[in-house]
């Protein structure tokens, strides 16, 4: 069985998914770990340098639950275009980290279903994945580069904002001087 739409957890709701040290007090016994590979990728050393004097992020404008999945074809899609075309002379990293539990309550359908299956009774649910909640104004990727490669960087940005939930906005930051909306 597949897995349910993103439109299913894009709500961001109170967490009912306590994970605790000790075992017994953790409501979910088992926790998926996230299928993002790498978080910071690029040139790194230039970056705690300061040497890029562009900094680009994807924020959120609504508050927005993101899964693990989209979060991953979204890196994987941002780092081949930055790859691709301006060969490692930028820095990139996903700054949503996914905590949050999804759960399902797997339901029968079809004919003779209603006679095997206990509805609500118990209806807790499975951990199916994780996902990152995050506020409006969240960052969810940074990018930093040079100015000859400002347009690449936020036109790979602008192809991943379908792959997401939510509004989001992309917002260009000159290092030492305030915001400024694109």
């Amino acid at each position: 069985m597949g897995l349910r739409k993103a439109s299913c957890y894009a709500k961001i709701e109170r967490p009912y998914t306590r994970k605790s040290k000790i075992k017994s007090k953790s409501y979910i016994k088992s926790v998926p770990y996230p299928r993002i590979q790498k978080f910071v990728m690029g040139n790194v050393k230039d970056f705690m340098q300061n040497k890029f004097p562009f900094v680009v992020y994807l924020k959120a404008t609504e508050p927005v639950q993101i899964r693990d999945t989209a979060l991953e074809a979204s890196r994987v899609l941002i780092h081949r275009e930055l790859e691709k075309k301006l060969k490692g002379s930028y820095y990139f990293a996903v700054s949503a980290y996914p905590h949050h539990v999804l759960r399902e309550n797997k339901m029968l359908t079809g004919a003779g279903a209603d006679r095997m299956q206990t509805g609500m009774q118990l209806s807790f649910g499975k951990p199916i994945g994780v996902a990152a909640q995050i506020d409006s104004n969240g960052k969810i990727f940074t990018v930093a580069c040079f100015e000859d490669g400002l347009e690449i960087v936020k036109e790979a940005l602008k192809k991943v904002k379908p792959k997401l939930p939510g509004k989001k906005t992309i917002v260009v930051e000159k290092r030492g001087e305030k915001e400024k909306k694109k």
